[in-house]
């Protein structure tokens, strides 16, 4: 009731009258209600005494005889202890007074809150309604002037035009969408379809389990057959070692005691004794072999008509008939050994086509597996020890060798490699590196073996045939794996030092007096001649390589360390005459033609410098000789090797106006 008599004269004054109470007010309001609150509850001492005392006195009025005596009166100085339930009856009576007093505060902040807001909302309002009433009421009007933009049929079809192709566009959109979504729900089926039939682990299990038995018991016959494989394989490389090694042997030694008789002949003749030259037994029979394996290979020469044929340019590879026995009876029995080694074994275990249907199985049924254990690695080095077992009667270095792309084991992993590419959605697969590392690892060591011991460089024959053979693997290898290999830089490394040997050990051409070797028909310059084209013979063997080898190594060899140590030095010994101009043209032919493409050459390539001027000086002497009708033949030479400015030079010099055309016609 307090509270409403006290809000009442705020709420019955008017909106213009009212008055905010200040902190003070509220302050002295708050002690006000306070004081009054502790009147209602308050005891005075006064009043309790008296009838404290009062009530003594009664008592006492009573029962006088209950009155204790002063001895027994007791003045109590503590507080009566108090019982457990009496203790908690006045917590819980502090507690609700507490509580009381709290809510009785907080209802008087709200109520206070209340009143300040409610005056507040008066004052505002009232000055809401002053500025309402003082603004003019305005009213918008549509401004007629303002002029439409003009709307005709174009602008109309238009539009729609614009619109139909929206709603084209969105249809078209929606059906790419839709096909999306067709086939998605395709994929998601021949997904499920494929789970549901890979589901089985039992037939899993026993697959890998088959696989990994069978690979086991493969590396076990392996490991098994590879000594018996690596002792035939010796046998086989001694033999073919033991026939080069004769071959190169008798050569050299035939070139030593031949040069050896004909510098006692020259001696004799020095000498201008008329006595009987002595030869030793071993240089009469050595020398006698000679000119009988040479009347023998004129008579096969002429029978096939070969007429054009240079002494010296044969290869003197000719065995006895009983040597040819024995090497073809101990060739036989390795062959017959080759064959024995997997005769006890399955085809499972021993025929590189049954071996890779296995692997073949496994990746079209469980490609994932078969890519992660990285099988493409692991087959090169299985079918090692099979490819080696063929390899056996493989010679490269003969012309009637088989290729290697029509041997088994190539064309089977041909085939491997190209139904892996069919299967496998990876463009990059790891099998079609397969056939490369075979190559790297088992053909390229073979044939480097035969390169470094049992190559003849001065054979043409082994030559032609050993650089087919590695054009078609260097070519293969090229195709199949981008990367320069180790094996192929370890083999055309061997090539390299097997020429400069050559070079160095077999190329003597000897060097006799112009007197000796004018008679064509005397030994030492037979011997000359024969000598003179052997080096040609290793000239054009090496040049054989172009393509194959570095230019420049190329250059190196066959100019720097053969034409121009040997040939040419041999050349200027020479007698003029058209047998010189004959060596000159066959030098020449010899020469890449890829070397000289460059139609802006004018001059030739540095190496040939010294032939270049042995041809001006052998020109210039054949000019004042009988044989000045040969000069027209050095011109076509020079032109060929780009000594263009030389050709000129020499036409100009000597008048020789008729042949420029040979030049025009570059």
């Amino acid at each position: 009731k307090r509270r409403e008599s006290q809000a009442d004269p705020a709420l019955s004054t008017e909106p213009s009258a009212v008055n905010i109470p200040d902190a003070a007010f509220i302050q002295a309001a708050r002690r006000k209600r306070e004081l009054a609150r502790a009147r209602d509850d308050y005891i005075s001492l006064d009043v309790k005494h008296t009838s404290a005392i009062t009530g003594m006195k009664k008592n006492s009025d009573e029962d006088p005889e209950s009155e204790p005596d002063n001895h027994e009166e007791r003045i109590p100085f503590t507080p009566k202890p108090q019982t457990l339930k009496q203790r908690m009856a006045e917590e819980t009576t502090s507690r609700n007074e507490t509580s009381e007093e709290s809510q009785e505060d907080e209802n008087q902040d709200i109520w206070e809150q209340q009143q300040m807001r409610k005056a507040v909302k008066i004052t505002e309002g009232r000055d809401l309604d002053l500025s309402y009433s003082s603004e003019p009421q305005t009213v918008k009007k549509f401004d007629t002037l303002i002029s439409l933009p003009p709307v005709n049929l174009e602008i109309i079809k238009k539009q729609l035009n614009t619109r139909l192709t929206l709603l084209q566009d969105t249809h078209r959109s929606h059906l790419r969408e839709y096909e999306k979504y067709i086939r998605d729900v395709k994929s998601s089926k021949s997904t499920i379809q494929n789970l549901e039939n890979s589901s089985n682990q039992a037939l899993n299990f026993k697959f890998y389990k088959s696989m990994k038995i069978y690979v086991e018991n493969l590396i076990d016959c392996l490991n098994e057959k590879i000594i018996s494989i690596q002792e035939i394989e010796s046998s086989m490389h001694a033999l073919l070692l033991k026939q080069a090694m004769t071959f190169m042997k008798r050569r050299q030694d035939e070139l030593k005691h031949e040069s050896t008789y004909l510098q006692q002949l020259s001696r004799r003749a020095e000498t201008s004794t008329n006595e009987s030259l002595a030869v030793d037994e071993k240089t009469q029979w050595i020398l006698e072999e000679i000119e009988s394996r040479r009347s023998r290979r004129r008579q096969a020469r002429a029978l096939s008509g070969n007429c054009d044929h240079q002494e010296g340019t044969s290869s003197d590879d000719e065995l006895s008939s009983a040597d040819m026995n024995d090497f073809q009876k101990t060739q036989g029995d390795i062959s017959q050994d080759r064959k024995k080694i997997f005769e006890d074994v399955h085809d499972d275990f021993c025929n590189i086509q049954h071996i890779l249907l296995k692997f073949q199985q496994w990746r079209e049924k469980y490609p994932d597996s078969y890519y992660e254990a990285f099988i493409s690695l692991c087959i090169p080095k299985l079918l090692n020890p099979l490819i080696r077992v063929q390899l056996i009667d493989w010679n490269p270095l003969k012309f009637d060798a088989i290729g290697l792309k029509q041997m088994p084991w190539f064309t089977s992993i041909e085939e491997f490699m190209a139904s892996g590419m069919e299967d496998s959605k990876k463009e990059d697969s790891s099998d079609k590196k397969i056939l490369s590392t075979v190559i790297n690892k088992t053909i390229i060591p073979r044939l480097t073996d035969f390169v470094e011991f049992i190559w003849d460089p001065l054979s043409t024959s082994q030559t032609t045939s050993l650089i087919t053979h590695c054009r078609m693997i260097l070519e293969e290898l090229s195709t199949c794996a981008n990367e320069v290999s180790k094996g192929k830089q370890d083999l055309l490394k061997s090539i390299v030092v097997r020429m400069k040997k050559a070079i160095e050990d077999d190329v003597f051409i000897p060097l006799y007096p112009k007197s000796t070797v004018e008679n064509k028909t005397s030994p030492h310059s037979k011997f000359q001649e024969r000598q003179f084209w052997s080096g040609v013979k290793l000239f054009r063997n090496i040049l054989l390589w172009n393509g194959l080898l570095p230019d420049d190594t190329l250059q190196e060899l066959g100019l720097g360390k053969l034409l121009n140590r040997y040939l040419i030095i041999a050349l200027l010994n020479a007698i003029p005459g058209p047998e010189v101009v004959k060596k000159c043209k066959q030098i020449a032919a010899y020469l890449p033609e890829k070397w000289f493409q460059n139609c802006a050459m004018r001059t030739s390539i540095p190496q040939l410098e010294n032939f270049i001027q042995f041809l001006l000086q052998f020109a210039h002497k054949l000019s004042g000789s009988e044989f000045r009708d040969e000069v027209k033949e050095i011109i076509p030479i020079l032109v060929k090797i780009k000594a263009l400015n030389q050709a000129e030079s020499f036409i100009e010099e000597y008048h020789l106006d008729h042949l420029k055309s040979v030049i025009r016609e570059v």
